[in-house]
């Protein structure tokens, strides 16, 4: 059995409310599984069409056209979370797979310069409502989870580590702009 990763992202470390997890869960030579959990100030249904409305608080460092204007998440089953280019074409992402409104959104593909090799990949989102004891506790808890399988040349020693740091900034910024309206 491969040895646990824990990384933990410093844009993660700096947000408010709470300690964030963020870790490598397993890293194989056919693949990795990565989980991060956030609490949000907000009520899952709320929290779910922040989530849907990607080109809110996704960062433009990690997109194609580095406009996150160009991105959307169509959160129906086979609906597209894709990125149109401004003259024509564009880059498919991930296929919804589940859209369950305030629930999940579980969509399939392999992010970025992972597409390039032969990868599949599932990444879901889950939202979990919590009941707070008093005012000013958090509403709802995210739990976002990546299993990416298959082969890569090289491994995915170098690439789990990476994936892990992005998608930590991703949710930073989606936790930040679910509690503060800002996504930095």
């Amino acid at each position: 059995m491969t040895p646990r990763f824990r990384i933990l992202s410093a844009s993660a470390l700096l947000c408010l409310t709470s300690p964030a997890l963020a870790e490598v869960i397993n890293i194989s030579s056919n693949g990795f599984q990565i989980r991060h959990e956030v609490l949000l100030n907000i009520p899952s249904e709320e929290a779910y069409e922040l989530l849907v409305n990607v080109s809110g608080w996704w960062n433009p460092s990690h997109t194609y056209t580095l406009n996150p204007k160009n991105l959307n998440i169509d959160a129906r089953p086979g609906g597209c979370f894709c990125e149109k280019y401004p003259h024509g074409g564009g880059v498919q992402h991930m296929s919804v797979v589940h859209a369950a409104p305030g629930k999940a959104l579980r969509m399939t593909g392999a992010l970025g310069p992972m597409q390039a090799h032969g990868l599949a990949g599932s990444m879901s989102w889950d939202f979990i409502p919590q009941k707070p004891a008093e005012a000013g506790q958090p509403l709802s808890k995210l739990v976002l989870s990546y299993s990416v399988g298959g082969y890569m040349a090289g491994g995915f020693e170098k690439m789990a580590p990476m994936v892990n740091a992005m998608l930590g900034e991703q949710i930073a910024r989606y936790k930040n702009f679910a509690n503060t309206g800002k996504v930095d």
